[in-house]
């Protein structure tokens, strides 16, 4: 099993809308996939799916309900853990809720080819939870000076405080190809002078297109919405690239489970 953070400096980049569409790419190439929404401040992936789940993480910790149970099936092949808000608690864990937890995603994760954590935007303590968590991680940016700025810093963040070493960028919302690649250069050149043990790998970009918008007011992720647009083009050849990457591992849930208990 692979799982992957999915986070971003700044919010409005698009990272929900994109952690749904892969999600759907990753069922539509054969990968057994789930979501586990780790925006605890502002829960959003039940929303951007129309989805009304009975339980979510927060009874899991109080022990009314074991994960297995709030597991919530989609219609789009992949499965959904959510979240609710405000719940602080993930990000300090007893040892006995971290062994609570670890025998029961044994269960429930190994059926899984993948795991992708929505996490919230920012450099909280609970992005850099799931960040850690995460045997990979996925920063999203726009071109707007800001997100570049705040992906850079949650980059840095990363390093410095748990020494984390490897990244993947998704540019969102560009006009073009030659303007996600400047975005990844402009990162880029700031992490090898000032981060230079950090790698930055380049995932590709997502145009803006009306598309999204449209999907995203209709509670449908887009690649249903518009699977011939550019939008989704961009989204399938992204899932193939990172799916080609593949760095680890025959052991990942196991590593997984091994950073839950030790973080």
């Amino acid at each position: 099993m692979r799982s992957i953070a999915v986070a971003s400096g700044k919010g409005g980049v698009g990272k929900t809308s994109f952690v749904i569409n892969l999600a759907l790419s990753l069922v539509n190439s054969g990968q057994r996939t789930v979501i586990f929404d780790a925006d605890l401040g502002l829960a959003n992936v039940d929303v951007m799916l129309g989805l009304s789940p009975k339980f979510d993480i927060r009874h899991v910790l109080n022990g009314e309900v074991q994960l297995k149970d709030i597991v919530f099936s989609t219609e789009y092949g992949f499965d959904v853990i959510p979240a609710s808000s405000g719940v602080q608690e993930l990000t300090n864990l007893s040892s006995e809720q971290k062994l609570l937890l670890k025998s029961q995603m044994e269960e429930v994760f190994k059926k899984y080819d993948y795991l992708i954590f929505d996490a919230s935007a920012g450099i909280s303590e609970n992005v850099l939870f799931f960040l850690v968590l995460a045997g990979e991680r996925i920063v999203i940016s726009t071109p707007e000076p800001t997100s570049i700025a705040d992906a850079y810093a949650l980059v840095k963040v990363g390093y410095k405080k748990h020494k984390i070493k490897d990244f993947y960028l998704v540019v969102n919302m560009v006009k073009d190809e030659i303007e996600g690649k400047r975005v990844y250069q402009q990162i880029l050149y700031v992490l090898e002078k000032f981060l230079p043990e950090v790698k930055l790998s380049y995932l590709g970009s997502i145009p803006f297109d009306e598309c999204v918008r449209k999907a995203i007011k209709s509670q449908v992720p887009y690649l249903k919405v518009c699977p011939e647009s550019s939008v989704s083009d961009k989204l399938k050849a992204i899932t193939l690239k990172l799916i080609r990457f593949n760095p680890e591992e025959e052991k990942g849930l196991e590593l997984f489970l091994e950073r839950l208990i030790n973080f």
